[in-house]
């Protein structure tokens, strides 16, 4: 048989004392470290009535936001999508019609915007990408669900509602410093 090393170890076996084999001073020593955390200060929440205070950068749900004439923001250049490492953002341009000027900036607009939630690594490369500044993570946590297509995020859920602004004033602040 050939050995991968040169080094050899000896191998002893040490006899126990009397303590050690009634292992009494091991089971007082477990029992002592479990009552002592008793009485420390606990690190759950209960968390529908509890929440946890958020770092001003944290990462949260995305938004697409309007200008401040209600208009969307979002042009489809494509950006987004192509800073995304995660690959989670689709879009499908197209070109705004005469009737529709009131409802977009430019000429051209996302008309099918989708982000996959499970996909995303909320890392906020898609924020920085963008030049228009309308898209941003907010601080909202993503709701939990049981039906993966639920994950599946379209224009519906992530335009602002014009009577429902979201702020992102501090992401947007965050996000200005870092270019």
């Amino acid at each position: 048989m050939q050995s991968l090393t040169n080094r050899s170890r000896v191998v002893s076996k040490k006899t126990m004392n009397f303590w050690e084999r009634i292992y009494l001073p091991a089971i007082f020593g477990g029992m002592w470290i479990t009552i002592k955390h008793f009485f420390k200060k606990k690190a759950t929440l209960r968390y529908p009535e509890e929440t946890r205070e958020f770092s001003k950068v944290y990462r949260g749900l995305h938004v697409l936001k309007r200008d401040e004439n209600g208009a969307e923001r979002c042009t489809a250049c494509g950006l987004c999508a192509v800073a995304c490492p995660a690959e989670a953002i689709t879009m499908v341009a197209a070109e705004r019609k005469k009737d529709e000027k009131g409802l977009y900036r430019e000429e051209k607009y996302a008309a099918i915007y989708e982000i996959n939630m499970l996909r995303c690594i909320f890392c906020g490369l898609c924020e920085e990408a963008c030049p228009k500044e309308a898209i941003f993570l907010t601080d909202r946590i993503t709701p939990s669900n049981f039906e993966r297509e639920n994950f599946i995020y379209g224009k519906d859920k992530l335009v602002e509602k014009i009577d429902q602004r979201i702020d992102v004033s501090g992401r947007q602040k965050h996000i200005t410093e870092k270019k």
